[in-house]
């Protein structure tokens, strides 16, 4: 039950942040893309206090012997760059620098009910289920 109200609360204050620094609004992430018109640097600064709050805490935890609710930490060691990698992260940054959404700010701008945001989400649903059941066969 900790680790679904931890979940919920980090949830929960991820999208609040979200929403109070303007990134589930694709147009700023857009004008952060676009040097040709009027350039928004707001993404670049949301970015930069992300990891400078996230940096000191990251650094907290690995010093840990494990997380709070689980018995061991969950941390890729993969350092293998594979065509996987590489598709899915282009296929990542086309699809937001289309249409400016990144999946967490997609997922808060649903509240929104506007028909970019649906029609995002469901074809961002239907992306990871083909993918699913396209690597499970392999």
């Amino acid at each position: 039950m900790n680790v679904i109200i931890a979940s919920l609360l980090s949830g929960l204050l991820f999208g609040f942040g979200l929403i109070v620094s303007g990134m589930s609004n694709p147009a700023r992430v857009l004008n952060f893309l676009d040097f040709s018109t009027n350039w928004d640097a707001t993404l670049a600064f949301v970015m930069g206090g992300a990891i400078a709050i996230a940096a000191p805490g990251i650094y907290w935890v690995r010093k840990r012997n494990k997380p709070l609710f689980a018995d061991n930490f969950d941390i890729p060691t993969s350092k293998v760059i594979d065509s996987k990698l590489i598709t899915g992260s282009a296929m990542f940054g086309i699809g937001w620098g289309i249409s400016g959404f990144c999946p967490g700010p997609a997922v808060v701008a649903i509240a929104s009910l506007q028909s970019d945001v649906l029609l995002f989400v469901g074809a961002m649903v239907v992306g990871m289920l083909a993918q699913h059941f396209v690597t499970a066969k392999k």
